[in-house]
């Protein structure tokens, strides 16, 4: 039985029969239809915490879906579940092959400045500050891309790059 068709909440049932009734109606070839069957059951997996499910239904949707607009949502959200993981080498490359099909995602920006960040506390508490600095420049570069597409979001991280001198205060304003 599909995943779609477990949801017990109203909500979600209410979603899930409203999402196949256009997926029904729209003009779309069928292995579209597949690939968005198996993205929204990874979605559902992913939020029940399934994540090897998820993955699963991820990976089988991003080999059927041919538009990369839809294929970088997929490899964010395999990113997401890498990073939850702490398989940071593996989401990065999620991230990295979902901003090259859609440079316009600075949620995915976002989260690779959050992961060298992480790297770059890791490598201060080691003792290695060189390092560190490596990682926090690299944080910071994604950070202000994420911030010029997005200027009202990721305060924390605009309040960082301001403390560090990373960035100056009015850059967005």
């Amino acid at each position: 039985m599909p995943r779609t068709q477990r949801n017990d909440n109203f909500i979600d049932k209410s979603f899930t029969v409203m999402a196949d009734m256009i997926l029904k109606m729209l003009p779309t070839k069928k292995q579209a239809k597949e690939a968005f069957a198996y993205y929204r059951d990874g979605m559902s997996a992913q939020a029940d915490g399934e994540y090897a499910e998820a993955l699963d239904n991820y990976k089988v949707a991003l080999e059927l879906e041919e538009d990369p607009y839809d294929k970088s949502f997929i490899l964010y959200n395999m990113g997401l579940i890498h990073a939850s993981n702490g398989d940071h080498d593996a989401a990065l490359e999620k991230y990295a092959a979902a901003i090259a099909l859609n440079p316009r995602m600075p949620q995915a920006l976002n989260n690779t400045a959050v992961i060298h960040h992480y790297r770059g506390e890791q490598a201060e508490a080691a003792g290695d500050k060189k390092g560190a600095e490596i990682f926090y420049d690299e944080a910071a570069s994604y950070w202000l891309e994420a911030l010029r597409m997005a200027p009202n979001n990721y305060i924390e991280a605009q309040n960082w790059l301001k403390n560090t001198g990373r960035m100056a205060a009015d850059v967005f304003f």
